[in-house]
């Protein structure tokens, strides 16, 4: 295989990959049947990194793909680096696949004298060079509008919906919204499943973050098997206090879908013993193996990842992708 591809019209890609996860990277390799562009990548005693391409890009549509993965500031800044030494060889058009977005959940003010974050990001990897980005289930659509150039917002839930139908009965299935926030998203889930939708009220603290409280449940849930869908799942709070909340209304069993699992800090030892029959994610951030349990399905997001570079490369519709629905 080669690291470099071409159509009839000479047209050539590069795929290249970050350290933060290069099982994803070359896993879209794979998908793709090429190789991915040889990398010197190191860190020096002071923290500073180095970035070096093995082959020349010059004229290239190049990808570069690195997970925003703990330590993510390193992730992000490594990333960055790597799309101005392509600019800087001359690459024609770098696209930035970062299949879990950092600092997404900063995305408005909620109070005074706080950052926008997202918005510097999309800033940063501008400046930087990048004339596109490529992203899997943004933390909010308005993200979209925070990078002046394209914006392919790649979505998980027809592959994790796909194995849910796998593993549920239809009809007693119920899609559970575990706030107000990812509503729209468990409507999608619900249309797509033909499932009843229900929602769980909750209030967050905003001066104490990664803790919630439950109010309330809208929904009927007694006897069904509930299927609680979110975006990331970090420390799992949210995730087991929604799925408390369920059990305590007569839900028979409970499944969590989610596109990222960071799975921070006390969230496996959370999730394991909550009483969760499973939890399905993607692999756009790594896994440790300790934090892999018998109750964990990791979906490969790298065939999706691939067929989205290719409609890119080739001009076509990454929209296609969905039906249009996106």
């Amino acid at each position: 295989m080669s690291s470099i591809i071409s159509n009839p019209s000479e047209r050539r890609m590069v795929l290249a990959g970050g350290r933060a996860h290069p099982e994803l990277a070359e896993a879209v390799a794979a998908d793709m049947g090429i190789e991915l562009l040889p990398t010197t990548a190191y860190t020096f005693a002071n923290g500073e990194l180095y970035v070096r391409f093995g082959e020349s890009v010059r004229g290239a549509d190049a990808f570069i793909l690195q997970s925003h993965a703990a330590p993510i500031n390193e992730a992000i800044m490594e990333q960055l680096i790597m799309v101005d030494a392509m600019k800087r060889a001359s690459a024609k058009r770098v696209t930035v696949i970062m299949p879990c977005y950092g600092y997404a959940r900063q995305d408005k003010k909620h109070k005074g004298r706080e950052p926008i974050s997202a918005r510097l990001m999309a800033d940063l990897f501008k400046t930087a060079g990048a004339d596109r980005i490529m992203s899997v289930d943004l933390h909010t659509s308005q993200i979209q509008g925070f990078f002046d150039g394209p914006v392919d917002h790649l979505w998980a839930m027809p592959l994790l919906a796909q194995y849910v139908r796998s593993r549920v009965a239809p009809g007693n299935l119920t899609i559970v919204s575990p706030d107000a926030g990812r509503v729209r998203l468990a409507d999608q889930w619900s249309d797509h499943l033909g499932a009843p939708l229900a929602i769980i009220h909750k209030r967050r603290d905003p001066s104490v973050p990664n803790q919630v409280k439950v109010h309330e449940l809208v929904g009927e849930v007694e006897g069904r098997t509930c299927v609680l869908v979110d975006d990331m799942i970090d420390t799992g709070g949210t995730i087991v206090q929604a799925a408390e909340a369920l059990f305590e209304n007569g839900a028979k069993d409970v499944i969590v879908a989610s596109t990222h699992g960071l799975l921070s800090g006390p969230a496996v030892e959370r999730l394991r013993d909550s009483g969760i029959s499973e939890v399905v994610v993607t692999d756009t951030l790594p896994i440790a193996e300790d934090k892999r349990w018998d109750g964990l399905t990791v979906l490969s997001i790298a065939p999706l990842i691939a067929r989205a570079i290719h409609e890119v490369f080739e001009d076509g519709s990454v929209t296609s992708l969905f039906n249009g629905n996106v």
